[in-house]
This record gives structure tokens, sequence and C-alpha cells, in this order.
């Protein structure tokens, strides 16, 4: 026999004498966008009513009909068949009230010794859970991406910019494995955030726990938890785990931009460094010549609504007293489309980065301007012990010597250098070539082939790639 509709309607509407308005039952339902989690919110509830019948609180024949039941109606959600009701609210109470209807009293026994508060967060966890080793598999794909051009491009050397401004020559290679670098600090990150995520919240309840004699332990282990929360107010009302993927996502979609950034200063002819493929760019309606960096733009555009949503949810939780409120409801809203965004975002990067040239001759090129190989010989002069500070004073003042002839540092002749030290002689030209530059830069971490050739190695064999 199913649970006896109550006055209001709604399953907890024991206390209520009048039906929930249309408005107000438009105005909370969550179902629009919950409906997501309905894998997890199954999953979360076999582990529970198996639990239910260890522990005696229903018997094996009700967790049976329970199993099964939730079966159908998840294989029904998977054909698209499953009937969804805004007025049930969330995606908890229409798989409970499906369920319900379908196998009678054994379907409202499984609410025993659980609330909503902490189902949801169970569900989230869950979610999120998987949503964090699906980012961590785009972000791997991006980071071979990367590795893939560095491959391609080894030896060839470009600007190095600070403030936008050549300033060093460095390799392509090296440029590119910085993105590498930022995105696996990114993937670090994320998987800290996943051990937070991984902490079982089922038991707290409403808020207080329960006094029903549950085994949380023994649902934290069938469900793969790493372990289980400690205080069940804080357990309803948190939403930390949200809070810290939304920053792993902000971060992730800001190092996107500023990739999009440069590939849009690069794609235009005042440097033309990149040509991307036809199939990633859009043209104009009005300007027949024009190819659009499109996808670079949007990436770029894009982190403004992930950035978004973490303010929001933050603006959402600071004014929260414990424990659980409904305000809570936004935040899956916000989390979903930063998700949908950041995920779509490694996606296309990824596609983009195979589909784009790099222009080598050109790159080259411009590292003839910009007098890039000052600190060489700021560095040359080091060698023969002066003083750093001395040895920039020189060279700035080389510099301004070569800006009234209208020339490079190398179109200074052996004797108009030694005008400014009688420690320059003639092996100096050595140093001031890009190659000569580039190579020397043996540091750590450094451009110097050498350098880069181990680094890319390394880089691809921990991404399993055959180099």
């Amino acid at each position: 026999m199913a649970e006896p509709i109550q006055p209001s309607g709604k399953l907890w509407g024991g206390r209520f004498a009048e039906a929930t308005a249309a408005s107000v039952e438009a105005f909370s339902a969550s179902i629009q966008y919950d409906v997501r989690l309905y894998r997890h919110d199954i999953m979360g509830s076999r582990a529970h009513a198996r639990m239910l019948a260890r522990q005696g609180l229903i018997t094996g024949a009700e967790r049976d009909a329970i199993l099964q039941g939730l079966a159908e109606i998840e294989a029904e959600i998977d054909r698209g068949e499953f009937v969804f009701k805004p007025e049930l609210e969330d995606i908890h109470m229409n798989i409970e009230k499906a369920l319900t209807d379908r196998i009678g009293p054994a379907g409202a026994k499984l609410h025993t010794a659980r609330s909503r508060n902490d189902q949801v967060n169970l569900d989230f966890r869950l979610y999120l859970r998987d949503e964090a080793d699906a980012l961590d598999a785009l972000l791997a794909d991006t980071q071979r991406a990367f590795a893939r051009q560095a491959r391609k491009y080894l030896g060839a050397v470009m600007p190095g910019y600070t403030h936008l401004q050549r300033a060093q020559p460095v390799l392509l290679s090296h440029h590119l494995l910085a993105y590498v670098e930022m995105l696996q600090r990114d993937r670090d990150r994320l998987a800290g955030c996943r051990q937070r995520i991984n902490i079982m919240p089922l038991g707290a309840a409403a808020m207080a726990g329960t006094g029903l004699p549950i085994d949380r332990q023994s649902v934290a282990d069938e469900l793969g938890f790493a372990a289980i929360t400690a205080n069940s107010m804080d357990t309803t009302g948190d939403r930390d785990f949200a809070l810290e993927m939304l920053f792993c996502l902000n971060l992730i979609q800001v190092h996107l931009s500023r990739l999009a950034e440069e590939l849009v200063l690069w794609s235009a002819k005042e440097f033309d460094f990149v040509r991307i493929g036809d199939r990633y760019c859009t043209g104009s309606s009005i300007m027949p010549q024009k190819k659009n960096p499109d996808i670079p733009e949007l990436i770029r555009g894009k982190t403004g609504r992930v950035t978004g949503a973490l303010m929001a949810l933050l603006m959402t939780v600071k004014g929260l007293p414990l424990t659980y409120n409904r305000d809570l409801q936004e935040d899956k809203e916000q989390v979903f489309d930063a998700l949908d965004t950041v995920k779509a975002s490694l996606a296309i990067t990824a596609e983009l980065l195979d589909h784009t040239e790099f222009n080598v001759a050109r790159l080259r090129a411009a590292t003839s301007g910009g007098f890039m190989t000052a600190t060489d010989l700021a560095d040359y002069l080091v060698r023969r012990n002066m003083p750093f500070r001395q040895a920039h004073g020189v060279v700035g003042r080389i510099v301004a010597r070569c800006q009234e002839r209208d020339c490079e540092l190398i179109g200074l002749t052996l004797a108009e250098l030694q005008e400014f030290s009688e420690l320059i002689e003639a092996d100096v030209f050595e140093v001031l070539t890009v190659d000569g530059s580039v190579n020397s830069r043996l540091s750590v971490g450094g451009t110097a082939r050498l350098r880069v050739e181990e680094a890319l190695a390394g880089v691809e064999r921990f991404l399993g790639m055959a180099s």
C-alpha cells in the first residue's frame, strides 16, 4: 500500500493543512537541474537499503523490493521514459515517490534514518568525485596536446615576454611546457579537493544524527569513501567541498584563458606567430578577408561565468547559520554550469592545439629586435668578475648607444663595445646570438635545449606518451 496522500500533497506534508501554492512550487523546484544526480542518488539509496537490512531496520524482502524498484526506475530514467514531476521538488522526492508507488510500504521505509539534508550532501559528493576523475582525464589529455606540440617544434626559438615586451629568447617548446606545469598544478589541486570530497556524510540525518542503530562505516565502505564525517551539524551545512571544486575549476579556466589570450594575440598579423586551423575559426559577415580566433575568444570569455559561479556560492554560504538552509539549493546549478564550461573548454583546447601551426620563421625573426641578449652581455661581464649591478649599468649604456645608432647589440663593433668596458673581448659575439643565449640557460628549469629535452622527456614519460 502506498503512503497516504497528505493534505498538502507532499510526502513531508503531514503537519500542513493546505496545498503548496503553485508559484512556490515553481520557484523552489530544483528537479530541472538536479536530475543529473539520479545515478548517484540511486547508488546511495542502494547502499543505505542494504545497511538498513543488515541492521534489522528493514527485512531482507523489503531490501530486495527496494533494490529491484530502484533498478527499474534507473533503467526508465536511462531510457528517457521516467516522468519527473516538478511538484515533487527534487531528484530525491521524485525517486522516492516513484519507488513507493511501485513497491508500496517498503519504499516508504527507505528514508529511515536519513534526511534529504544528508542525502543531497551524499549525492553531491558522489557526483563531484566522479567529475573530479573526469576532469583529471581531460587535464591529462590537454597536457598531452601541449607535449605533442613541444615535441613537434623542439628547437624553434621565439621571444619570451615580460610586460608583453620582448625580454629574452626562449624555446617555443619551453613556453608550451609552461602550460603543462600549470595544468599539473591544477591536477594536484584537484586531487586534494577529491580527498576532501571523498568523506561520507550519510548518517548525519537532518542535523543531529539519528537514534536508530545504523552503521555509517559499512555504507562508506560500500560507496568507496575514505572516511566518514565527524560532526552532524557541520555535515549538513557544509559546502566547502563544492566551493573548493569551484576554485579548482576557476584556476583551470584562468590557465586556459591565459593561453587563449596568447593565441588571440599571436594569430593577429601584428604577431603572425600561429595559424589556427580553418575548422576552428570563423569569418565575418561583412569582411571577406577575416579569419577570427573565436574559440580562444570564447574560452577567454567563459572564464567570467566560472568565476561568477564561485562568487555566487561564496555569497550564498557566507551568511548562513548552522546547519542546513534552503539557500544551499543554489549550490548545484552554479557548480554544474562551471563543470560543463570547464570540461568543454579543456576538450576544445586540446583539439585546437592539435590543429594549430606555429610560424617558426616569424618566431625566430621576432627575436632579432629588442636587445634580447642584453642580459647575456651582463652575465658575460659578471663572469669576468664585474659586480652585476655595475654590469647592468654598463649594458644599459650600450643599449642606449644602439638606440642612437638604430642597431642591435650584435651590430656594434668590438671596438665600440670596448668603449664601455675593457673586459669585453672578441668572444663576446658568441653570447650575443639568439641560439647562444638560449643554450646558455642551463639552470634547472631553464630554456636551454638540453634542459627542455629533459623536461619534455619527463613529461612524456609521466603522461604515458612515446617520445
